[in-house]
């Protein structure tokens, strides 16, 4: 078979705004050396990399199916002969096409294999981060004595904190780098997900988490943008698709981690009754482990070179695209293989120039000032960009299908545990015990008190001394000459009673725990300071298990839509799987029972991925290298305002109806998928 790559030169003008690297060619273009020994990298698939290319056979021979090497020689000939006819094609456009060329070259194998596995740790992180506050939130908020209200504050600032971070880091690594912006992301998230750990109080905790979410939000955003600019045409949506399961490996390991951790309770230490590092803790310390892994892997990982070529370094680009083709082709087993690219043009923008200039005068601080205050207006002008002539429709779609598929997800992500809970909580009140106008005199209580309710009793010199007290509540009673000593209580209330002559030593009964009490002679001595976790049953385990059970279901759901990417195309697969999801929620209406609902929880999960998927590499794909992570950010951002927005609503409807979350869900959904079988199909698009 003659070698498709022999004598592939591009003829390009050579005007002054390119800046080129290598000499030794005698024209101006990207060339490659005649005497370049035939190269088959993609003639075998990922699973056969390292055997021996040249015994094999390509089964379509024998059917006058044309080889993948023809064909990608045959696309490469259209290309150049559309620049040698003449045609219009922009400076940014040749260099997309060039930059395929080289991709194709290079071949996929162990660079982006190293890759794939560094940036979907930085994703698992982002998995995690999503997860924590629910899962420490019922031990925190005995550890830190948090109210309703300071709950709910909490995971929504998390997740509007994350919002922020997916704008900010979105825009700056279009401008400033993305393996920069990621590994600053990352050690925000890390350093003070370490802090938050160690707060002792709500409001340092709030803050620190605030910040590690400001952290972990440009991960999503640059993450996929960074791989996609390593991955040639016929690789990236399978690839990209692949990268996504890192999100539901995240929620598989924070279930799973919590569910070991947390509720052994022994698990920490203390200093006095004023530093308290209890297991929850641990687990928030553990939660940070991909983060760090990330951050250690890419220390070795380079800048991408689509993003160096942007800004004109084509030096640092000609380096890694050297480092990847030699490290892919050592590895296959061909160390004889030669980089053979000589030339590669880019052009150089004003907005280069003018950072330059401006940030060699002045004194320090005023460069970093100038510097800073450049940038800024940079990346507002990106974002400002995505919504111009030629991005207008773009946008609009992919955020109505963003904001649909998220306010939906996070929507009934929350309200399907919410519901357990719910229903838990009527069962477990179903068989609650009354006790109406009991006399107890002279008596020792030396066992627990669970879900009981007792109204008008008397109690005379009674003893309840080292007791849990779970659940119960006291109407209209009389407590008169008692002792309460080495209580612990849950959810234990006394309203509207007469307490006379009693003690109250070294219990957790708070004044605030007496409603309407009259209290004659009372003595409370040596109260227990601040909140505690008195109990491993505080820890429902269930919560774990709904998560765990959840994030595997997405496994089967990422597989096929890996698979299928590149052969169904993602405008199919995104319409199809939203379409799909809107149906499973009707069935939400039959869910009478714990198992049912989580069954439809797992259902929905393992539909959904597929639409995340191919919203993640549509998004990659529609946009330019320039902007492509400012737009990943922006949409992103819309997209944890959706959930916030969905969490908020459909938890507001637990216990009163189902219609609503149901028909909400069921209408984003329809809405999501119709408007994205407009977008264009991306699958055989050069990434721009």
């Amino acid at each position: 078979m003659a070698d498709p790559y022999q004598n592939n030169v591009y003829q390009q003008g050579g005007g002054d705004s390119y800046g080129t690297y290598g000499e030794g060619v005698g024209h101006d273009g990207y060339g490659y050396q005649e005497d370049y020994p035939p190269q088959e990298e993609d003639a075998a698939s990922d699973a056969t990399e390292g055997h021996d290319e040249e015994d094999q056979m390509y089964e379509g021979e024998y059917q006058g199916i044309p080889h993948p090497d023809e064909v990608k020689a045959a696309q490469r000939a259209a290309r150049t002969k559309g620049r040698s006819a003449g045609s219009a094609v922009s400076e940014l456009q040749e260099l997309s096409e060039q930059y395929e060329d080289i991709m194709e070259d290079c071949g996929h194998g162990k660079f982006q294999w190293t890759l794939f596995m560094v940036l979907g740790l930085a994703l698992m992180a982002d998995g995690v981060e999503c997860f924590v506050v629910a899962f420490v939130l019922p031990s925190a908020e005995k550890d830190l004595c948090l109210s309703n209200a300071e709950k709910g504050m909490l995971g929504l600032m998390v997740f509007l904190s994350m919002m922020v971070g997916a704008f900010m880091w979105g825009g700056l690594a279009d401008k400033v780098g993305r393996r920069r912006c990621l590994i600053v992301a990352l050690t925000i998230n890390f350093v003070f997900t370490f802090l938050s750990s160690f707060a002792q109080g709500y409001g340092f905790f709030l803050f620190f988490r605030l910040l590690s979410g400001v952290g972990i939000g440009g991960t999503v955003p640059i993450v996929y943008s960074y791989f996609s600019e390593f991955l040639q045409m016929d690789k990236r949506g399978e690839h990209l698709s692949w990268l996504c399961m890192f999100w539901m490996i995240g929620g598989i390991y924070a279930s799973f981690t919590a569910w070991g951790i947390i509720p052994r309770y022994g698990w920490g230490f203390s200093m006095g009754t004023e530093f308290q590092f209890h297991s929850w803790r641990v687990f928030v310390l553990v939660a940070a482990l991909p983060a760090i892994a990330s951050l250690v892997g890419l220390t070795f990982m380079p800048e991408s070179p689509r993003f160096l070529l942007e800004n004109a370094k084509h030096d640092e680009a000609w380096m890694i695209l050297k480092q990847v083709h030699d490290t892919n082709w050592r590895a296959k087993g061909k160390p004889e293989k030669v980089f053979t690219v000589t030339h590669i043009k880019a052009p150089k923008t004003a907005e280069d120039e003018f950072i330059e200039i401006q940030s060699a005068t002045g004194t320090a601080v005023q460069r970093w000032a100038v510097r800073s205050l450049t940038l800024c207006k940079l990346v507002l002008r990106n974002v400002a960009s995505l919504v111009s002539a030629e991005l207008r429709f773009a946008t609009l779609f992919m955020a109505i299908i963003w904001f649909c598929m998220a306010f939906s997800y996070y929507g009934l992500s929350v309200w399907f545990p919410d519901m357990i809970k719910h229903l838990q909580h009527e069962e477990y009140e179903s068989k609650v015990k009354v006790f109406h106008r009991e006399r107890v005199e002279n008596f020792h209580f030396n066992f627990s008190l669970e879900n009981q309710i007792h109204k008008e009793g008397e109690y005379i010199n009674d003893k309840f001394i080292s007791i849990e007290m779970k659940s119960v509540k006291f109407e209209n009673s009389l407590f008169e000459d008692c002792r309460f000593e080495d209580i612990t209580s849950t959810d234990i209330v006394f309203e509207n009673c007469t307490i006379r002559s009693t003690v109250f030593y070294n219990t957790d009964l708070w004044k605030e725990k007496l409603i309407d009490c009259r209290l004659e002679n009372v003595t409370f001595e040596h109260n227990k300071i601040g909140c505690h976790l008195d109990t491993v049953e505080e820890n429902d385990v269930l919560i774990y298990l709904v998560s765990f059970l959840g994030s595997l279901a997405v496994l089967p759901g990422n597989i096929i839509s890996a698979l299928f990417m590149e052969k169904i195309g993602r405008v199919k697969i995104i319409g199809g799987s939203m379409l799909i999801s809107a149906g499973c929620t009707f069935f939400l209406f039959l869910s009478l029972s714990q198992s049912a609902i989580i069954a439809l929880q797992c259902l929905f999960c393992g539909v959904s991925v597929a639409a995340w998927n191919g919203i993640e590499v549509v998004t990659v794909e529609l946009y330019p290298t320039s902007k492509r992570a400012t737009a990943f950010g922006v949409l992103n951002a819309l997209c944890k305002l959706a959930a916030v927005l969905g969490s908020s609503v459909f938890s507001s409807f637990v216990g009163i109806t189902k219609a609503i979350p149901v028909l909400l869900s069921f209408a984003a959904l329809v809405c999501g998928g119709l408007v994205a079988l407009k977008l264009p199909d991306t699958r055989e698009k050069i990434l721009q």
